[in-house]
């Protein structure tokens, strides 16, 4: 029996440990993990826990033919594995907001893709929504500043788009011959696999596992370990939130979903002004509301 409210309170519950796990990997990068460590990490951390789940709960899901091997491998490497990366190189170099602004112009690729090469009816408001989503874009970035924020974290936040995009077109095809969550456990082992061979697991740093790190910003009194932090990234930031947002889509449709989705920018943009003192210019903030108002358009388009 669909539960509407109780759906909604599962997307709201994902947005906000998402939105808190931005700062969190801040935090984690500003204590001089790379963020490629950090993505292995996750990754890693991601598979472990989702693997002993379901080898528990669903150990029949966990069968693969010859057939979709190609498709899981490419799904964990050309998605996965970079859209974890370029974030985090994003909201490393970028104030989280705007970061997570850039990456959220996902919905807007994916509604362009399906009208001009999947040939899929799609409502003509998505020129409206991508009007908005360049308007606001040019408020965010500060265009007449001559685009004072880092180039490198604008160039990662805008390729975590396009990279969004293709996982959510990829994922998007399987979730009709595969359960999301032995999906998701087969692209996190085949991104982990990649970023072994990377950076192989016998070079990483062990002994910064260990650090006390400041939590910086307006808690920069207080102190915790790497591994506490990224307990937290592994747990609360990726598996529960995602098991929450699956969960959802059982009382909720999909586009509803992604767009109750969007309270993560505006979310993480709360909670890095709280903790971290990360500060926006009013027409930033003008111009975030204006994007998310475009993606909202283009998540209705489809």
């Amino acid at each position: 029996m669909r539960r509407p409210l109780l759906g909604y309170a599962m997307v709201w519950t994902a947005a906000l440990l998402f939105a808190v796990n931005g700062t969190v990997s801040k935090v984690i990068l500003e204590s001089g993990v790379s963020s490629l460590r950090l993505t292995q990490v996750r990754s890693t951390g991601a598979f472990v826990l989702l693997a002993v789940a379901i080898a528990l709960l669903a150990p029949r899901t966990l069968r693969v033919t010859r057939r979709e091997l190609p498709f899981l491998v490419a799904f964990g490497v050309a998605a996965l594995a970079f859209v974890q990366w370029l974030y985090f190189v994003a909201i490393h170099r970028l104030p989280i907001g705007i970061a997570l602004l850039l990456q959220y112009l996902a919905p807007l690729l994916v509604a362009l893709w399906a009208r001009y090469v999947m040939h899929e009816p799609v409502r003509r408001r998505i020129w409206v929504a991508l009007a908005l989503a360049l308007a606001g874009l040019a408020l965010v970035v500060e265009v007449w500043e001559g685009l004072s924020l880092d180039g490198v974290g604008v160039a990662a936040a805008l390729a975590a788009a396009v990279v969004f995009a293709v996982y959510v077109l990829m994922a998007e095809r399987a979730v009709g011959r595969r359960d999301p969550f032995s999906l998701s456990l087969y692209g996190f082992l085949f991104a982990a696999l990649f970023w072994a061979l990377v950076q192989p697991l016998w070079t990483f740093p062990v002994g910064v596992v260990d650090d006390q790190v400041s939590l910086l910003g307006n808690v920069a009194g207080s102190e915790l370990p790497v591994w506490a932090l990224m307990a937290w990234l592994v747990t609360l930031g990726t598996v529960a939130p995602f098991g929450l947002v699956v969960w959802a889509l059982r009382h909720v449709p999909a586009t509803r979903v992604g767009i109750v989705a969007m309270l993560e920018p505006v979310a993480a943009t709360f909670v890095a002004f709280t903790w971290l003192d990360e500060r926006l210019e009013p027409a930033q903030l003008a111009g975030g509301a204006v994007v998310l108002a475009g993606i909202v358009l283009a998540q209705t388009a489809r």
